[in-house]
């Protein structure tokens, strides 16, 4: 199992765990209002939107709560700004931060101390972008489909990797194939519990486990951070971070 998808699962584990749900919410809205204020109110010619509200059901989020995130962006539109940063934490491990901000300077100041409070240093933007690549990664909930010919279909549309988690697929394809993907798990009836644009690292950092924990905690204050949407690492995760984590 790769390193990327090792985290995905503890990070799963903690969404269930610790209450960061109405955390998740947060961040669903933003990309909701985003997506409104890019292409419109109405799902049919929104594809960003579309993939919002399928990941808001995904995560048993309220229709009202949809419908309202829908209804303010529409009538007071949507002051949010997309921003990313770069830098290494603790070990050399490299760090990719990406945030929805009404407030550039507020959200500078806030990842630039996390930063520093944890022993990393900020980069300059596009210094570390080469060392992961945006690909798509979908989870599937099995159902009552033949899995081994849903494999065999979803490969033909472009998926690149199937892993199996035992009670659901991840599937991983390229940044070019993730809209047809998507298009043929429709087509095929199968609804996605949640689908995204990931950037996954091109190679792992190899720590002991101390620092991947001290990495991982870094991690953890930038997902409390309110205008953070998605932190990524290149942490090789090994059975003995994964125990310590558990």
């Amino acid at each position: 199992m790769s390193g990327h998808s090792k985290w995905s699962k503890i990070k799963r584990a903690k969404g269930a765990s610790d209450s960061k749900r109405s955390k998740i919410f947060s961040r669903i809205v933003k990309e909701i209002q985003v997506a409104v204020k890019e292409g419109g109110a109405s799902e049919d010619g929104n594809a960003r939107l579309r993939l919002a509200i399928q990941n808001a059901k995904g995560e048993n989020m309220p229709k009202d709560t949809v419908q309202r995130a829908i209804t303010k962006a529409s009538s007071e539109g949507a002051n949010l700004v997309e921003v990313t940063f770069e830098g290494y934490g603790p070990g050399g491990v490299a760090i990719f931060v990406e945030c929805l901000s009404d407030n550039n300077n507020r959200t500078v100041s806030n990842i630039r101390s996390i930063f520093t409070k944890r022993n990393g240093s900020l980069g300059t933007n596009g210094s570390l972008s080469f060392l992961f690549e945006r690909k798509g990664v979908i989870r599937v909930n099995k159902g009552k489909f033949d899995p081994d010919d849903f494999q065999l279909e979803i490969i033909d549309a472009g998926v690149d990797e199937v892993e199996d988690e035992g009670d659901a697929f991840i599937l991983t394809c390229s940044f070019e194939n993730f809209a047809q993907v998507r298009k043929k798990l429709e087509d095929m009836g199968i609804e996605a519990q949640n689908a995204e644009l990931q950037r996954i690292p091109n190679d792992y950092k190899k720590v002991d486990t101390n620092t991947a924990l001290r990495v991982l905690k870094m991690i953890d204050d930038f997902e409390d951070d309110d205008d953070v949407q998605s932190v990524y690492h290149n942490v090789e995760m090994n059975e003995d971070i994964m125990n310590a984590l558990e």
